[in-house]
């Protein structure tokens, strides 16, 4: 049940939830993880008794800086409050979590848990952590950190994004300490490939952040104004100097608990630094010019432009095909004051119509689009799995193919007529709205505009409405003043409990009847039972069928118009080791750790 974030802005669902490594039958447990390879090699600063985690990829050098941009500066480097990427980017290498979902093989593995079990029930979880290991300031760390950090984010005051993925069964996931190496997590209900959502927890050092934690201050808490000696991680840096406005460096972690597989310690980089570069042009600038070593959420204008211009032996280019991220329009369904919003309440009749949602779906061309907006590096969309998600796709649904006539066919059926070539509905008024979007990402205006163009085609008026993204949020989240808007959600895991809060009616980004404790229709009740199914639902195939039978009704409802899924297209300078770019996010961090630099490269 990750939280979706959404791409209004330029920042920004199935993997089968199967379980990883081998499974066996044992005094009533099921072992659904087993431990990975540890070493008996000594990383940095860990002791001899330290039980570390050896990773199987190409052994590297140590040595050498990574310089990387962000859009803007990290809102905080607290993991319990942050939201933003920017922010995520940067915690994510600080910090560490009990189990690891591999964004190559979307899949399960351990990380700070070195095996757990789950009882017959799926209920129960008991996760034997991993000893010896510090953090990076050298504090030992053991369960009662992981007890610590589960309660602050758990906690109201704190305000997590993560709280909400740990209320299970309606209750909150009850957190328990067996001894200084064993935790216990308990469950209302079953939860469909659970160990997922350690993924999502970064583990606090309680011996730092308690006393916060204890006078309701946590949320302030690791601001970018803390010093370096008051902050420490389980990630494989730690936080170096902070220049307001210019950069944030990272150094090596000199207690990290990983080991490559040769027992040399990890990570292999000496430092990471995170400039500030405003926009995706002026990082492509940098990028092209050698300031800047990575370089992802690229656009396929500027992807184009940096192939164009390549220098064999500077840089390469990936294009790894569709993402999770997926861009929609949507119209306002909400219940609204129609004292206040008279002209959007009284639209709403037509917005409503089943039949008028499928008739503006099938007058758009979404190949145009793919081809105009994304110069062919986008895919579209039937639904809202994309082609990035191969595990939970339902293919049986035909892909989507553009049809005037079947448009107006739908149209004339749901009583609308056309006059002088202008749609007008049973009382003779003409049929207009206005569709906001972000002003500020020039692929999500030009999509409005191609928009624009296709339904005039059908008869209809249509005006775009470009807004800064603070004015969008607010006009779709809390005054509701909108008519249509055109915007994108992207997930950060392929399960589909990451959109829980999507699809279910009482879901915080339930864009359509936001904020109903109840389903508005029938077949939103049927969403709702059925993604209350496959969340309790142990079996994998029938996970799948259920969630299959969510796609279709969102293909045939149209709560959200799926158009378009642009592909993730990233860069990296020649000369770096271990570079595996995915699709899941971070794209091109997250095995930051693995990171090295060729000695052909020679970035130190």
């Amino acid at each position: 049940m990750r939280r979706v974030p959404l791409r209004a802005p330029n920042a920004g669902v199935g993997r089968m939830g199967a379980v990883a490594g081998m499974q066996a039958r044992g005094r009533g447990l099921l072992v659904v993880a087993v431990a990975l390879s540890s070493s008996t090699a000594l990383a940095q600063g860990a002791p001899s008794s330290a039980d570390l985690l050896r990773s199987e990829h190409e052994v590297g050098r140590a040595g050498g800086r990574l310089v990387f941009a962000l859009r803007s500066e990290p809102k905080t480097l607290n993991p319990v409050t942050a939201v933003d990427i920017p922010s995520k980017d940067v915690i994510g290498r600080l910090t560490a979590d009990l189990v690891h979902i591999d964004r190559q093989t979307q899949r399960t593995a351990p990380a700070l848990a070195k095996s757990w079990r789950v009882s017959p029930d799926g209920r129960h979880y008991t996760l034997e952590l991993r000893r010896g290991l510090r953090f990076s300031d050298g504090h030992p760390f053991d369960a009662d950190d992981v007890v610590f950090s589960f309660q602050c984010y758990l906690d109201e005051r704190n305000g997590s994004p993560q709280r909400d993925l740990l209320i299970v069964g309606g209750k909150p996931v009850v957190v328990r300490k067996l001894d200084a190496y064993r935790v216990a997590f308990d469950l209302e209900e079953p939860y469909a490939a659970a160990e997922r959502l350690f993924d999502a927890n970064a583990i606090l050092p309680r011996h730092l952040l308690e006393k916060a934690q204890q006078e309701g201050r946590l949320p302030q808490a690791w601001g970018l104004g803390t010093p370096p000696a008051e902050m420490a991680g389980l990630g494989p840096f730690r936080l170096k100097s902070y220049v307001p406005g210019d950069r944030l460096v990272l150094e090596r972690n000199p207690h990290y608990w990983k080991v490559d597989r040769a027992g040399r310690p990890l990570p292999y980089l000496d430092e990471i630094m995170f400039l500030l570069v405003p926009s995706e042009d002026a990082q492509v600038i940098r990028f092209k010019a050698g300031e800047t070593d990575l370089i992802s959420r690229l656009s396929a204008a500027n992807f184009t432009v940096l192939a164009r211009d390549q220098v064999a032996g500077r840089y390469r280019l990936e294009d790894l095909g569709p993402g999770l991220e997926y861009s929609f329009l949507f119209f306002n369904l909400n219940t609204l004051d129609a004292g206040k919003l008279a002209a959007v309440s009284r639209k709403q009749s037509w917005f409503s119509r089943t039949e008028f949602r499928q008739a503006v779906s099938a007058a758009l061309d979404r190949q145009g689009m793919a081809r105009l907006v994304y110069q062919g590096r986008g895919t579209p969309l039937a639904t809202h799995v994309t082609p990035g998600n191969k595990l939970w796709m339902n293919g049986t649904l035909p892909p989507p193919a553009r049809s005037l006539s079947g448009a107006r066919d739908r149209l004339g059926r749901a009583g609308f007529s056309w006059k002088d070539g202008t749609l007008q509905d049973e009382a003779g008024e003409a049929v207009e709205f206005t569709i906001i979007t972000n002003a500020s990402n020039a692929s999500r205006v030009q999509m409005a505009s191609i928009i624009q163009d296709d339904l005039r085609e059908l008869g209809l008026r249509v005006q775009v409405v470009p807004l800064e993204n603070r004015a969008l949020l607010d006009r779709v989240f809390h005054s509701h003043d909108y008519e249509a808007a055109l915007m994108a959600l992207t997930s950060e895991d392929v399960d589909p409990n990451s959109e829980m809060n999507v699809w279910i009616s009482s879901g915080p980004t339930h864009l359509w009847h936001l904020g109903e404790s109840r389903p508005a229709t029938p077949w939103e009740d049927e969403i709702d039972g059925l993604m209350h199914r496959q969340l309790v639902t142990l079996d994998a195939r029938e996970r799948k069928r259920l969630y299959d039978r969510v796609q279709a009704l969102v293909a045939e409802n149209l709560p959200l118009i799926p158009l378009i899924s642009p592909n993730v297209l990233v860069g990296a300078r020649e000369g770096l080791g271990n570079f595996r770019p995915a699709i899941l996010d971070p794209y091109v961090l997250w095995n930051a750790d693995e990171l090295f630099w060729l000695p052909s490269a020679d970035r130190r």
